[in-house]
């Protein structure tokens, strides 16, 4: 059976039908009991409190409180750990990131790390809608949500489609919005796929993250509502801080 009033736990808490459960499972159950008690923004007792407390090894705490942070449960603040708050869900949509964190009550910003403009390589071409050599803009930001760095976003673009992308776009705001409103160009349908993997260390370090953190990786491919290749995106989303919510409809 699933854990009691909540639909979306897992078959039997996690439990195997032997009912044998590793130690650090049974810390890391009732340290999720405290999570819950203490709620969002509360200081978690020390791995040696925690130890005593529930009369097993640190090492075992440890291992509990690992899973907890890389489920997002929990998260590093100084030397201490707290409870984390809820899961940005960004939906799967043509909606920006900016319009989806607005929509949880959050505040959206992006810091910009490069803009680079470069001839594109033959396997990028299709992609943007140029011929190979032709030039090519590569912006890459650190996604914001409150200050808080939950992702790093690529983004490549024909200079053709933007060529004041350098002068005239502010790199805090939305490419979508600067394209449909300065531009003039309305996005009609995309190609997404999402996939899990670690960071390397150089993504890492820009977001903020240990690099054994899994990351939610999105690619998009974007046309305009002509059909025309219009940018070929590549975002990292933090596993711990981010969940992908789609509305799908009956086919056929």
């Amino acid at each position: 059976m699933n854990s009691m009033g909540d639909p979306g736990a897992p078959i039997r808490s996690g439990i195997p039908e032997h009912g044998r459960i590793p130690k650090y499972y049974a810390v890391k159950a009732r340290v999720a009991e405290l999570v819950d008690e203490l709620g969002e923004g509360g200081l978690l007792p020390t791995e040696r409190d925690l130890a005593v407390r529930y009369e097993v090894s640190r090492e075992t705490v440890r291992q509990a409180l690992r899973e907890l942070l890389l489920e997002g449960r929990l998260r590093r603040q100084g030397r201490g750990t707290v409870v984390a708050g809820p899961k940005l869900e960004q939906p799967l949509s043509l909606a920006s990131y900016t319009e989806g964190v607005r929509r949880q009550g959050r505040t959206p910003g992006r810091a910009l790390i490069s803009l680079d403009r470069f001839p594109c390589p033959a396997e990028l071409a299709p992609q943007v809608g140029v011929a190979a050599g032709e030039p090519v803009w590569h912006m890459e930001r650190v996604l914001l949500a409150d200050e808080e760095r939950v992702g790093l976003e690529s983004t490549y673009v024909s200079e053709a489609r933007a060529p004041r992308l350098d002068t005239e776009f502010d790199p805090d705001s939305s490419f979508y919005a600067y394209l449909h409103e300065r531009l003039g160009v309305v996005f009609g349908d995309a190609d997404e796929r999402i996939e899990t993997v670690l960071a390397t260390p150089r993504e890492a370090l820009l977001i903020g993250t240990p690099p054994a953190l899994p990351m939610l990786l999105l690619h998009r491919v974007s046309r305009d509502t002509d059909g025309r290749p219009l940018e070929r995106v590549r975002t990292l989303y933090r596993g711990d801080r981010f969940s992908f919510t789609a509305h799908l409809g009956r086919q056929g």
